[in-house]
Formats: structure tokens, C-alpha cells, sequence
């Protein structure tokens, strides 16, 4: 079994993008994609704020120019997931599927972070057509319209906030009766005119044929004052938190509280020399294709530089 000289973890904006920078490099890296080939973003309908497309493209259609431009320059492509890894060695060991186990120089994960959903049926048919994860990504397209965030910690208020410069009226629902975020964070809210705050309200539905044109709401769940409610909204925006894809790996290199792989001084270096991190899985800030992208990049020539200095190259 020959060893791989630079493997990524990954087929998201940040792996294919560490892909091209490492083949252009000489690595002949491996790219593993997982269950989602190109990653979240091909889960996002219009994408309007990556440079180099001035009339917008869809997730699906950028992650495909990003594969096709990785595979012009020698990546080889493969579908499995990283079941279990070793790096206390060197080379380290990863293992696809519980089957089968490659070495590598180097690694790369950019196995991307999950949004956190209600579990609604609703969610999953309706996104793309009113259901986002990302206010940043996609509040664009609900300028002058109505919309719900759901949450009430920073985040929720931070993204509640970010959409009411650009919508006409925002809710904002709260399954407590207070809020979680910073006490400014909450003053902000609660005195901007155009959001209001749902307090001790749950999402039990939403409606709409093709898109999202309603959520159904229950208000005071299991009191005696209980009572549904229906708010007309154009968009529906999940605001409850991200979990990084990183458990496999959290035995052998420095993750946070929430599971984010922590990278050394703005660097895409992890814990363990040879282990780079790029893009969501170690990103709990920004969140976007385009940091993403940029931290695959770091994260390549990084490993280039590692390589060169072990006399691996």
C-alpha cells in the first residue's frame, strides 16, 4: 500500500479548494467525499455573494466548476467516510467505512459542521424553497418580506438583526420566556421596530406547496393557556447551532467546548503536526463558501511547506 502524500477529508468549498492548491503543488492528493458530495452548500438554491459570479449560480452548479477545476489538475475523487483515525503515527492512519485503512504524510479535514434542525418534515421539503440555515447566505432574497428566526441566543439575535435591515417584518421564536443572548444583544432586538419576539412559542409546522408560505406555532405548550398560532412568513431561518463534524477525529487533536477544531495562530495547523483543519470544522464565526475556500487554501500550502521540511516531497 503506497502512502498518500496529502489526503482531504472532504468535497466542501474548503476541500476541493485545498485539492487544486496541493495537486497544482505536485501532492497528488485523494479527496474523500462523504454522504453529501460538495458539502452544505449544494444544499443552497442561489448563491449571489462568491466572487467570479456576477449573475449568481446555484450551490450545485459552483461546487460542480470547483470539482471540475480540482479534477483538471490531477485530484483523484473518491466516496467514503473517515470512520476512525490514528495520528499518535507517521503516517497517519485513516480508515474509510470501517474497511478500508490508508497512510498519509498529510491531512486535511474539511469535513464541514452541520446545522441543527427542529426535525420538522416541513424543514427538509421546503429547504432551498423558504427553510435556511444561514441568514448571512441567504437573507438576500427576502429583502421586503417577512420572515421568522428561530432561537434566542446570540446567534438567533445576531442573524434576527442582520435581516431586519433587509425585511420588512422579522419574528423572532423563543421556546422560553427570556432570552439567551448577551444583555445587548437582547436590548437590540427588543427595541428594533420591525422584530418581534414570540417568548414561550414552538414551531409545530409549516406550510406551503412548493414554497414556504406559513408556520403553524403553538404558544404557552402544555398550559392551560395554550393556544395555536399561524404567522403568514416568506422565510424560515434555524438559528439553534451547528455541530462540526469532528467526533472521529476529537481523541488525537484539540477541539473546543462545542467540538470546533481549534487551529494554531490563524493558521490551519491542528494539534498534531501534519493535521491541518479548513472550513466549517474549525470555523464557528463565519461560516461562508468563501472563508472556507480561503482556509483550504492556507491549509494546502501548509502541508506543501510540512512535506517539504520532512523531505517527503
Amino acid at each position: 500500500m503506497s502512502i498518500i502524500k496529502c489526503l482531504i477529508l472532504g468535497s466542501g468549498p474548503a476541500g476541493l479548494t485545498a485539492a487544486i492548491y496541493a495537486s497544482r503543488a505536485g501532492l497528488n492528493p485523494i479527496v474523500y467525499e462523504g454522504i453529501l458530495p460538495g458539502g452544505q452548500l449544494t444544499t443552497t438554491t442561489d448563491i449571489e455573494n462568491f466572487p467570479g459570479y456576477p449573475e449568481g449560480t446555484s450551490g450545485v452548479e459552483m461546487m460542480e466548476d470547483i470539482r471540475k477545476q480540482a479534477l483538471r489538475f490531477g485530484t483523484e475523487i473518491r466516496t467514503g467516510i473517515a470512520t476512525e483515525v490514528d495520528f499518535s503515527c507517521s503516517p497517519k492512519k485513516v480508515v474509510i467505512d470501517g474497511e478500508t485503512t490508508l497512510e498519509a504524510h498529510t491531512v486535511i479535514i474539511a469535513t464541514g459542521a452541520s446545522a441543527k434542525y427542529l426535525g420538522l418534515p416541513d424543514e427538509a421539503r421546503l429547504r432551498g424553497a423558504g427553510v435556511s440555515a444561514c441568514a448571512t447566505c441567504d437573507g438576500f432574497f427576502y429583502r421586503k418580506k417577512t420572515v421568522a428566526v428561530v432561537g434566542g441566543g446570540d446567534t438567533a439575535c445576531e442573524e434576527a438583526l442582520y435581516l431586519s435591515t433587509l425585511c420588512k417584518q422579522v419574528y423572532l421564536i423563543v421556546r422560553r420566556d427570556v432570552l439567551r443572548a448577551s444583555q445587548v444583544m437582547q436590548e437590540r432586538v427588543l427595541n428594533k421596530e420591525n422584530i418581534t419576539v414570540l417568548f414561550k412559542h414552538q414551531t409545530l409546522g409549516l406550510t406551503g406547496k412548493f414554497d414556504l408560505d406559513g408556520a403553524d406555532l403553538v404558544k404557552n405548550k402544555g398550559e392551560e393557556n395554550e393556544e395555536n398560532v399561524h404567522i403568514d412568513i416568506d422565510g424560515f431561518f434555524l438559528a439553534i447551532g451547528h455541530q462540526p463534524n469532528s467526533k472521529v477525529f476529537a481523541d488525537y487533536i484539540e477541539t473546543d467546548e462545542q467540538g470546533y477544531i481549534v487551529t494554531k495562530n490563524n493558521s490551519a495547523q491542528t494539534s498534531v503536526e501534519g493535521v491541518y483543519a479548513a472550513g466549517d470544522v474549525a470555523d464557528p464565526i463565519y461560516r461562508q463558501a468563501i472563508t472556507s475556500a480561503g482556509s483550504g487554501c492556507k491549509a494546502a500550502i501548509e502541508a506543501e511547506r510540512y512535506l517539504l521540511h520532512q523531505g517527503l516531497k
